[in-house]
């Protein structure tokens, strides 16, 4: 909506306290954190945390007056969703993932509508609240990917003759990817056809960047890559995590994907948002223990088999929601009355 005033709340300390005013919009932070599920200081801090968050969160609300709140899961949710439902304020959550963390199960019983990303998500949410509008990504960046094929062949450098996997694990990388193509460099030097972008992360670009894997002639190796777009318009594999929005825009650029759920997350949700996938016959998983045994013979399996690509395509395909974010702002406008 033109001209709507928005307002952000984070938890200090936290990515978003330093994204969001670079994206242009003001910001609160709350003194917050998670609880951790064994005795720690941290959890000593948390009734203190808990209470100065729901003080100063009552008191942003109370300045901006809101007409909508809308809380995605994070820790700042829990309070500024809590001073809201006592001021009679409409709430939206946002679930991102095939199993909610325990932010947004506590608030659902008084929230007023729940958007999510996947079906089946009755199982947790009362059925009547929620809308199945899928995560918001950046469709627009995404669009004509086939016209932008020869654009990333000349971008990164690779032969369009050869066949290629997309290799990442977010902007700081994933230690267990990572690990598994250092320890293939066998199978891939054997593979000449086969070429490789690796997003390695900048917490392990000094780690890698020297490998004997990193060095073939057939692997390109990245800190970061800008131009995803890019990356997803060259390879017919793609290998990553299992986080919300990679495989929101898995479903998006409907490219055949094998899976490394990370295990270092709450509630296991990568590997739950996997098995959505993986039991619609939608990608493949890896388990990450199995990630350097498996992942690369899997990856080049799955490259010289077009029958189970063309299937892994066609069914990812369907689970795509291209246009989230407008579908979400329907709901929260709808919602304030605005």
């Amino acid at each position: 909506m033109p001209g709507a005033d928005i307002l952000f709340v984070g938890a200090e300390g936290k990515l978003e306290m330093e994204k969001v005013p670079k994206a242009g919009y003001p910001i609160k932070g709350l003194w917050i954190s998670g609880f951790q599920r064994k005795l720690t200081f941290r959890n000593l801090l948390f009734p203190f945390k808990l209470i100065s968050s729901l003080f100063k969160a009552n008191n942003i609300i109370r300045k901006y007056k809101p007409e909508v709140a809308i809380g995605v899961g994070g820790y700042a949710s829990g309070p500024l969703l809590k001073m809201a439902e006592r001021k009679n304020i409409p709430t939206v959550l946002q679930e991102q993932n095939s199993y909610p963390g325990v932010t947004n199960k506590l608030l659902a019983k008084n929230a007023d509508k729940i958007c999510v990303a996947y079906e089946g998500m009755e199982r947790f949410f009362k059925k009547e609240k929620i809308i199945w509008t899928g995560n918001p990504v950046r469709a627009g960046f995404f669009k004509n990917l086939i016209d932008k094929k020869e654009e990333a062949y000349r971008h990164f450098g690779f032969d369009k003759n050869k066949k290629t996997v997309f290799v990442f694990g977010g902007s700081l990388g994933a230690r267990t990817i990572n690990q598994a193509m250092a320890a293939n460099f066998d199978l891939l030097k054997n593979n000449k056809n086969v070429q490789v972008l690796w997003q390695v992360g900048k917490l392990y670009i000094e780690e890698y960047k020297n490998c004997e894997t990193a060095n073939l002639e057939n692997i390109k190796t990245q800190v970061f890559i800008d131009r995803m777009d890019l990356a997803y318009a060259m390879a017919d594999v793609v290998i990553g995590r299992a986080g919300a929005l990679t495989i929101s825009e898995l479903c998006l650029v409907g490219k055949p994907a094998i899976l490394i759920p990370s295990p270092n997350v709450a509630e296991d949700h990568q590997t739950k948002n996997a098995m959505a996938l993986v039991e619609k016959n939608a990608a493949i998983m890896v388990h990450d223990k199995a990630a350097k045994e498996k992942m690369i013979s899997t990856a080049i399996d799955l490259l010289n088999d077009e029958n189970k690509k063309m299937e892994l395509t066609k069914n990812i395909k369907l689970l795509a929601k291209p246009n989230a974010a407008e579908d979400i702002a329907k709901v929260i406008l709808k919602l304030g009355s605005l």
